[in-house]
């Protein structure tokens, strides 16, 4: 069958022939080059039957017999093992789970005895690897230090998952510990998983700390995916690797279970295709659970089905905030937002341009300060928990730990944020609840349209060269509030994606469960008013730039441009 092309052409082969990207010897089998410094070449990427294929297709699709649960799943691990595991190596999945042909063929019968349990019933699933799964599979937050741990049940996220019928098919990679532990850490490397690619081109930063959630989707080696985010760990992925991502009010989905960071700002959402299934794969998520007391605000408020909010008009009447300070870093990408805006004008929606967020900044300082405090006792407390094994039993544990393997652990960047929190006192508790209400009062509810995946800030796209020895430089929304990415109108002229981001909501509306988009009912139930992708295929052709010294390394970061 001919391969579709569209808004998201994974990246076919290798970086061409010829292409050299020079990176730290140690990384060599986590990039693109063989041991002589020489591009690999990989076969050109099969036809794949489920390319870009929708959850609600694959529902029609098993109701008319044409596809079963079982062989859904087959399809998608085969696609794993072909390109994430070997070809290209995207090295997105941490680990995949070994029931999942078990668990879908009794999707099958279910379904021929009692029918469908809803959308999601058969779907294959992706989850972050801090999202807890009471199964063969391991829940280690990409870190050496929790190998082997055993939890005592299901995170809500995936008992929910389950219960939606969802067939949770493996986990992804991430950044270690939800990139929590260095100020200096590369988006997407674990100790354990090594360092997630980027599918559209192989050399470049995936964003985190879902990395593998956003690569693994984009590269359809699921149907969808669930990520977290603390701040901007779901929509920047999911903007890097062409994503639509919610990342929900905290109080709407539960965190019981996820490997935290803050309970101030934690939250688990999708990261899909299509807005349609990000819409689908929210429902499912949303309730009430003890363990968490921020859901109790959601009770008998929340929704299961967040689809009934897709309206092709959605964005007639809307006012849209323009952040051109946001602008100006990129003439490509401008050119790509300016033909945006132009689309949302005729859509309907009327542009504030410029618009101005005095606050933009203003509470990071004191983001950290909350960050500093929380992690130790969140963390401390999730390792506590009764009935969970694993080899370290407190941060000061696995500062311990990391620092007796620190050549698996710590060979690129070190521990500085872990060892400030642990040797933080309590004596901040004054100066941060004085601060809790200006983290709380950020300015809502109006869409703010800026030329990368921030609501507030630009990020640095195109992205980033992956560079394990430099910093992410990466700036998100430090908010409690729900905030989305969704694909823009078209690519740059390098042929990377640029995405329109939004805060949604306020603190004082937790419970609401709004899909912030517009969709049309065509082809993967897309934006409408933020078009497919244009369809030309682009590869990329690296250049070196000046290396960086690494741990007495050096690394060559590469450039990127449009070559065809």
């Amino acid at each position: 069958m001919k391969m579709k092309t569209g808004r998201r052409q994974f990246l076919q082969g290798s970086l061409l022939s010829g292409l050299a990207v020079g990176v730290a010897p140690s990384m060599e089998a986590e990039f693109t080059e063989d041991r002589d410094g020489a591009a690999r070449s990989f076969p050109e990427v099969p036809a794949f039957e489920l390319e870009e294929i929708t959850i609600a297709e694959l529902q029609e699709g098993m109701k008319s017999g044409k596809y079963t649960a079982r062989a859904i799943a087959e399809k998608y691990l085969a696609r794993i093992d072909a390109l994430d595991k070997h070809g290209p190596s995207v090295n997105s999945v941490i680990e995949v789970n070994p029931d999942a042909l078990e668990i879908a063929e009794a999707c099958d019968k279910e379904r021929k005895a009692k029918g469908a349990r809803g959308p999601l019933h058969g779907i294959p699933v992706l989850i972050k690897d801090n999202i807890d799964t009471a199964d063969k599979m391991m829940t280690t937050a990409g870190s050496l230090a929790l190998v082997g741990s055993k939890v005592p049940k299901d995170s809500v996220v995936a008992q929910k998952l389950r219960e939606a019928g969802a067939v949770i098919i493996g986990k992804t990679n991430l950044s270690e510990w939800a990139n929590i532990r260095s100020r200096h850490s590369s988006s997407g490397w674990s100790g354990r998983g090594g360092q997630t690619k980027n599918p559209y081109a192989l050399d470049r930063n995936p964003c985190g700390s879902s990395s593998g959630s956003g690569a693994a989707a984009s590269a359809n080696f699921c149907a969808a995916a669930v990520g977290t985010e603390t701040d901007g760990s779901i929509v920047c992925p999911s903007s890097a690797n062409g994503l639509v991502g919610i990342k929900p009010t905290v109080g709407l989905v539960s965190r019981s279970g996820i490997v935290p960071i803050s309970h101030t700002q934690d939250g688990a959402g999708p990261m899909c295709r299509t807005v349609r299934d990000a819409a689908t794969v929210l429902g499912a998520l949303t309730g009430v659970d003890a363990d968490d007391s921020a859901t109790a605000d959601s009770r008998g408020k929340s929704l299961t089905d967040c689809t009934q909010f897709l309206r092709a008009d959605g964005l007639r009447g809307a006012r849209i905030g323009v952040v051109r300070k946001a602008f100006g870093f990129m003439d490509a990408v401008d050119k790509v937002m300016e033909a945006a805006l132009e689309v949302l004008k005729k859509e309907g929606a009327t542009l504030v341009d410029p618009a101005e967020i005095e606050t933009a900044g203003k509470w990071s300082e004191t983001e950290t300060l909350v960050f500093t405090y929380e992690l130790k006792a969140d963390l401390n407390a999730y390792l506590a928990r009764p009935g969970f094994s694993a080899p370290v039993k407190t941060l000061k544990d696995i500062i311990e730990f990391n620092e007796k393997n620190r050549e698996k652990e710590m060979p690129y960047f070190g521990q500085d944020f872990f060892l400030k929190t642990q040797l933080w006192r309590s004596t901040i508790l004054t100066r941060w609840s004085g601060q809790q209400e200006a983290l709380h009062g950020s300015p809502t509810g109006s869409m703010a349209i800026t030329s990368g995946a921030a609501a507030r800030e630009p990020l640095p796209w195109p992205a980033i060269p992956i560079s394990p020895c430099r910093r992410d430089s990466f700036s998100a929304c430090p908010w409690a509030f729900p905030s989305s990415d969704a694909p823009g109108a078209s690519r740059c002229s390098s042929g990377w994606p640029t995405h329109l981001s939004r805060p949604q909501g306020s603190a004082s509306r937790r419970s609401s469960c709004r899909v912030p988009f517009s969709t049309s009912e065509g082809e993967g139930s897309s934006l409408r008013t933020l078009s497919a992708f244009a369809s030309q295929r682009y590869l990329y052709l690296s250049r070196i730039a000046k290396p960086t010294a690494c741990n007495g390394r050096e690394v060559a970061t590469a450039g990127l441009r449009k070559f065809g």
